[in-house]
């Protein structure tokens, strides 16, 4: 099979990579096979393509070359697998403007997404955002595709990958307005798991590490419950509590943002109480400006 010829903006990627790392066009173009004409021909495409003409590199000290800001934000960001680099991720990654690149749980946006996006329009800053579960958002900041990230505990593996906790929440029992969870329980201050006994629930999905922490709860105290529906966020939970007139174990967001006025709340007494997290991730040792600006700004209560 014949080897795969890169995109011509990948050539030129590689060119200015090669500088430097290289230090120099010269040594550069010795190392690629090619001519210091060719090198320079490359760089010179690169920053009319992305940067709008403006420099990627100057000399430095000794004229060895060194990275302008604009080149320092895409030398950064391009150290990723060359599949998942394009030219509009390559534009933003050179562009004059500060753009962080946000990663966000579902959940999460229900209640961070509004004053995220307010800090970034009062400091000038460009969120380019997607969402995922903890696995992808895990793994585009590890090939840094993301400059922050918000997910909850627990987390994959995450090597190459520096993370900080902003909010600690422990458990709480839902139910939906007219289940009988509701009525037997109104005048409780707490719930216990042994109080779910045989009424209907809304689980995790199995693949999510809550349904599995809800499934061993059950077990451990000899609790069967009727399973009537599954869900991956809270975007889906409160519907489904209604509809089904169903309750469900979940973390308590009400630090961040209230339960609906007719959704029934208890904390969940437990003989060794449980806590989900709510975490920043970012590459390691490459927290953009940007990201930091943003980060900081989740550290002060919402």
């Amino acid at each position: 099979m014949p080897p795969r010829k890169l995109a011509r903006p990948l050539v030129w990627l590689e060119s200015f990579t090669a500088a430097v790392e290289a230090g120099s066009i010269e040594a550069a173009a010795e190392h690629l096979g090619v001519a210091r004409s060719v090198v320079s021909e490359h760089i010179r495409s690169l920053e009319l393509a992305l940067a709008e003409g403006a420099t990627l590199l100057e000399r430095g000290p000794g004229r060895r070359l060194q990275l302008t800001a604009r080149g320092e934000r895409l030398f950064a960001g391009t150290q990723t697998p060359l599949h998942q680099l394009d030219m509009k991720r390559l534009r933003d990654l050179a562009s004059a403007e500060p753009v962080v690149r946000l990663g966000l749980n579902p959940t999460l946006s229900l209640s961070l997404l509004g004053k995220v996006a307010r800090d970034a329009a009062a400091t000038g800053l460009k969120l380019v955002l997607s969402f995922g579960g903890p696995h992808e958002l895990t793994r585009q900041v590890q090939t840094r595709q993301l400059d922050l990230a918000l997910d909850f505990t627990p987390l994959p593996p995450h090597e190459g990958v520096e993370s900080e906790s902003l909010l600690r929440m422990p458990f709480v029992v839902l139910a939906g307005p007219d289940s009988a969870l509701a009525v037997s329980a109104a005048g409780r201050k707490a719930l216990h798991v042994k109080d779910l006994e045989g009424h209907p629930f809304v689980d995790w999905l199995r693949d999510d590490p809550y349904g599995g922490a809800n499934s061993a709860r059950f077990a451990a105290h000899g609790v069967s419950v009727q399973e009537v529906a599954r869900a991956e966020s809270f975007l889906l939970l409160y519907d489904l509590l209604r509809a089904f007139r169903a309750c469900a174990i979940t973390p308590d967001l009400r630090a961040m943002h209230p339960f609906p006025p007719d959704i029934r709340a208890w904390p969940l007494r437990e003989e060794e109480p449980q806590a989900v997290e709510v975490v920043a991730l970012w590459p390691s040792g490459s927290l953009s400006p940007g990201a930091s600006s943003l980060l900081g700004g989740l550290r002060q209560p919402v």
